[in-house]
């Protein structure tokens, strides 16, 4: 049942078309894509540049030009990692638009530490000088889902669900004070890791989108659900955010867009019941979760973003003319 549940396509990105379609790309000569990448700037005037600038700047913190090491790869020398392969291939669909010989480093994987030299990565610590840490929208598979939920936040169950892989202390802690909590239906889905204690079933998405609030701890870096719990009529529920991706979680307001607990858990269940009974107010977080997600849906805007975010590094790297 567990492998039937892992195989559901309902509210997930459709792994055979990203590989189709990216492995494609792969077989189109790059000059195709460089040619192009004038015109892709030239739409920037379709969006709101304030904007995007502040998403670029955001993402892309470099004020003075710095020298990257000698020994930097350059773009012609990125190929296919076995466990980074989505990574190598969400690099691509941006990088292919600039000229192979600039250089760049690239670090992927869990980024949890601030590295010495600009470097493009998934995710980044929030606090403390992250100049170094330039976001680029990796790991899109896994990170960037959003859901269409049909079900009202008052036809949900008065309960939080959770689920995942309990391999880290912050996430056992968690299930040591909350696992048969009878507000909670939460539990680890693999025995595979350290923490083999707290085993359940899995959930589809399908299933966890019946609760009004859905938990959201970081993993290794950030909590990977998170962006399709904000696309839905449930809530997120989570400590404040410590890494940020291309979501910008830095930027989430606590019960403005989600639902606060302490770094130590301690009060969860005051901050369940008081949602459960006010319901206005539980409302208004969903909303305003929607709004937060919508720009991220905008393709054509986020092309923009991401292509800027790429130039500003070369430039500020001085391989290009620019700010």
């Amino acid at each position: 049942m567990n492998s039937l549940k892992r195989m559901s396509f309902k509210h997930k990105n459709n792994k055979f078309s990203y590989y189709f379609a990216n492995y494609a790309r792969l077989l189109v000569p790059e000059i195709f894509y460089r040619v192009r990448l004038n015109k892709q700037l030239k739409k920037l005037k379709k969006y709101d540049t304030a904007y995007i600038d502040s998403r670029v700047n955001y993402y892309n913190k470099l004020v003075k030009n710095q020298t990257l090491p000698a020994d930097t790869e350059k773009l012609s020398d990125l190929r296919i990692i076995k466990h980074y392969k989505t990574y190598f291939l969400d690099s691509k669909l941006y990088t292919r638009f600039f000229n192979p010989k600039l250089c760049i480093n690239f670090l992927f994987g869990d980024i949890t530490e601030i590295p010495d030299t600009p470097s493009i990565v998934k995710s980044r610590p929030i606090y403390g000088d992250n100049t170094n840490s330039v976001i680029l929208k990796l790991d899109i598979m896994r990170h960037f889902l959003f859901t269409k939920d049909k079900t009202k936040f008052v036809d949900k169950k008065n309960m939080l669900v959770g689920r995942g892989k309990i391999n880290q202390l912050h996430r056992a802690r968690f299930m040591e004070m909350y696992f048969g909590h009878p507000l909670c239906n939460i539990g680890n889905v693999t025995n595979k890791e350290n923490y083999t204690g707290w085993l359940v079933p899995r959930l589809t998405i399908s299933e966890q989108l019946k609760f009004k609030f859905i938990l959201c701890l970081e993993g290794n870096d950030v909590a990977s659900n998170l962006k399709w719990v904000m696309s839905s009529n449930s809530i997120a529920v989570m400590p404040k955010p410590k890494y940020e991706t291309w979501f910008m979680e830095g930027t989430l307001i606590e019960n403005y867009h989600y639902i606060l607990i302490k770094d130590d858990y301690s009060d969860l269940e005051e901050r369940l019941n008081y949602y459960i009974e006010h319901t206005d107010e539980a409302l208004q977080i969903i909303d305003n979760a929607h709004q937060y997600v919508e720009p991220f849906k905008n393709k054509g805007q986020e092309d923009i973003i991401a292509f800027l975010v790429i130039q500003k590094y070369f430039q500020k790297t001085g391989q290009l003319q620019g700010k």
